[in-house]
């Protein structure tokens, strides 16, 4: 049994190829939601499409969230498949090749490309999906993925030792969405477009057992979490049960921003 209902809701999940957006999509699914599982390219899409294969609430579909043409593609493939458009969530993380470098190598070149292809990305797809909403006169609830370090400084020393880092980007791209949320929400009052964020804490990815020991000590109980852990957040703000709340960030991370 599910405790969230999102039957008769059409989802379209930006970035389902991705690790979080993977499970975001097996969740929706799960809550009786038809889905449109869209990533910029059909390899990231490959193990979905035979995962969910059969199923007449699942569809594919390539899509890139930095194309006016492409969101708006999107969001009426949407519609003509399943009737009914009800919701989306960007898990998308465009970068470019040289993303993730240590402070003081990034060249303002790459800065300027990463917040633009990322935080720009973002920006025009809750534009077109309000637009949209505006204009089908449609209720539309839009869910954000940000992140713990768009809402307090890195925490460096986890990474010690390591050959990861916390790039400068990433956290001026997800402190700014989170700040955009609340600009689309005052911007949009009026309608039934309403947009969110889910900051995750750090997911578990190979992560060596050291770093693991150090990030976790910030931790409540179980310390980094699975994609999975996610997922409750992310359907409570596409249902019902959350119609009213609108520019907020809800932080899922066991206790390691506080």
């Amino acid at each position: 049994m599910t405790m969230i209902d999102l039957s008769n809701k059409t989802i379209v999940v930006v970035g389902a190829g991705g690790r979080i957006g993977n499970e975001i999509v097996k969740s929706v699914l799960g809550c009786g939601a038809n889905v449109l599982a869209v990533d910029q390219a059909d390899i990231f899409l490959v193990d979905l499409s035979k995962e969910h294969e059969g199923n007449d609430r699942f569809l594919v579909k390539v899509g890139d969230i930095t194309k006016s043409d492409s969101i708006q593609d999107v969001l009426s493939f949407a519609v003509q498949k399943f009737g009914s458009l009800d919701g989306a969530v960007n898990t998308a993380y465009p970068r470019n090749s040289n993303y993730g470098r240590a402070f003081y190598d990034v060249s303002y070149e790459d800065f300027c490309e990463n917040v633009s292809l990322h935080l720009g990305g973002y920006f025009l797809f809750a534009q077109q999906c309000a637009k949209y909403a505006f204009e089908k006169r449609i209720a539309f609830s839009l869910v954000n993925m940000s992140s713990i370090y768009g809402v307090i400084a890195p925490r460096f020393e986890v990474y010690e030792g390591t050959q990861m880092t916390m790039p400068v980007e990433y956290a001026a791209i997800k402190s700014a969405l989170q700040h955009l949320v609340s600009y689309v929400t005052a911007y949009t009052k009026g309608g039934g477009f309403r947009v969110n964020c889910v900051s995750p804490g750090g997911i578990l990815a190979g992560q060596d057992d050291e770093f693991l020991k150090r990030y976790n000590k910030f931790c409540r109980e179980k310390g980094m979490l699975d994609a999975v852990d996610i997922v409750g957040a992310v359907a409570f703000l596409l249902s019902d049960a959350s119609r009213y709340m609108c520019g907020q960030n809800l932080i899922v991370d066991d206790g390691f921003s506080t």
